[in-house]
């Protein structure tokens, strides 16, 4: 079946007991035992939960891997797929990733639990000269976050196979529908489901998904020892989101197409970073390894930091507030706001300057986001005052 059908019908056939159409919860701590020794498939819900676990097949078989695992959060997602490596391992990550992928990473480095290393992973030789002996695995954002850099996966795949090495995608801003990376080699996969895959605001999660049934394995061990692992209600709310993903994510990225395009011809505006756009550096290779363009769209304001605060606080239909992937449309400040943790040296190196802005761009009418970016950047203009006659 094509993932929009698979998606329609995801977790219709888990009730056994009164054939309900929607999946039902099972909100419950413990599962009672048949007898000594035997039970139904279930024991514990941080073990294993029938809501959780169609939320989980209906993840893997979208991505094609072996399994999943669902998690409280993103960041628990991230928590758990990093425990997997032993202490002293290194690892090498993109250079402009999410804030707090960042902060986790250099915290378990002060730690001693692991080393890293940042690298622009779109340059073959800053990936080839961040390689060591005791290199385990290696990190990609595509898109990357805020700056929509796009990395050649198929690339990257070689290295890591080379130096035997996992290939772990954050694949937040695309979802499986419009990326998925075990086709160019890679062995997990990573995402909040806070963001498209729930896509209305209303739950926080991530989900880890594993190329092979042996990783997947490993991960299942890895989110019951460590308790990472999300509540049926939060499962069941994702996994009523992703119905109607494929029609969200058309209407996404309809709309940011229309916004890049805007305000790549806008004066207020220097530069627009999207890979729907054929001027865009990384075009080519998102057309190659993508099947859509995605709905976030960032660009740098011609001005000062006082402009850019003019501009984040004139928006009426773009709401000021962290996150994205949802329904409704955001802007944000990534310096002060989604990757305000994140070192200023390391913000610097990644192009991350105070003039960035970042949108997600929701489903509402098109004419309605153009206007009030219209509006709002009107405010960041300089006003002309008439010469004295």
């Amino acid at each position: 079946m094509q993932p929009q059908t698979r998606l329609a019908l995801a977790g219709q056939r888990t009730d056994n007991a009164f054939n309900s159409i929607a999946p039902p919860i099972y909100q419950t701590a413990t599962f009672r035992f048949e007898d000594i020794g035997t039970t139904k498939g279930f024991d514990y819900t941080r073990s294993g939960n029938p809501t959780r676990l169609a939320l989980e097949e209906t993840l893997a078989a979208l991505e094609g891997g072996a399994g999943a695992v669902a998690t409280t959060t993103g960041m628990a997602a991230i928590t758990t797929v990093l425990a997997l490596f032993e202490a002293g391992a290194h690892l090498i990550c993109s250079h402009d990733c999410y804030g707090g992928t960042e902060r986790l990473l250099c915290l378990m480095q002060r730690q001693g639990k692991l080393s890293v290393s940042f690298a622009d992973l779109t340059d073959p030789e800053a990936l080839a000269a961040a390689i060591r002996p005791e290199t385990r695995a290696i990190w990609v954002e595509t898109p990357s976050n805020p700056l929509l850099r796009i990395t050649d996966l198929e690339a990257v795949a070689r290295v890591a196979r080379a130096h035997d090495c996992l290939l772990i995608v954050d694949n937040t801003f695309l979802s499986p529908l419009f990326q998925q990376p075990f086709r160019f080699g890679a062995d997990l996969v990573v995402y909040s489901t806070t963001k498209y895959l729930n896509g209305h605001s209303d739950v926080v999660g991530g989900a880890v998904v594993a190329r092979t049934e042996a990783l997947n394995e490993t991960l299942q061990f890895t989110a019951n020892a460590l308790g990472t692992v999300a509540q049926p209600f939060d499962c069941w709310l994702v996994l009523r989101g992703l119905k109607t993903l494929p029609v969200r994510l058309r209407q996404h990225e309809e709309n940011a197409l229309a916004v890049a395009q805007y305000l790549d011809a806008h004066p207020a505006v220097e530069k627009v970073f999207y890979p729907g756009l054929p001027g865009h550096e990384g075009h080519d290779l998102a057309r190659r390894q993508q099947t859509g363009f995605g709905g976030m769209v960032s660009f740098a304001l011609r001005g000062t930091l006082d402009d850019v605060h003019r501009v984040l606080r004139a928006t009426r239909v773009f709401a000021l507030a962290e996150s994205l992937g949802g329904v409704e449309s955001l802007i944000e400040h990534p310096a002060t706001m989604s990757h305000a943790s994140m070192r200023p040296d390391q913000r610097r190196r990644a192009g991350i300057t105070d003039q960035i802005i970042r949108l997600s761009v929701g489903i509402e009418a098109t004419e309605d986001l153009l206007e009030d970016l219209e509006q709002a950047l009107r405010v960041s203009e300089p006003v002309t005052v008439p010469a004295p006659s």
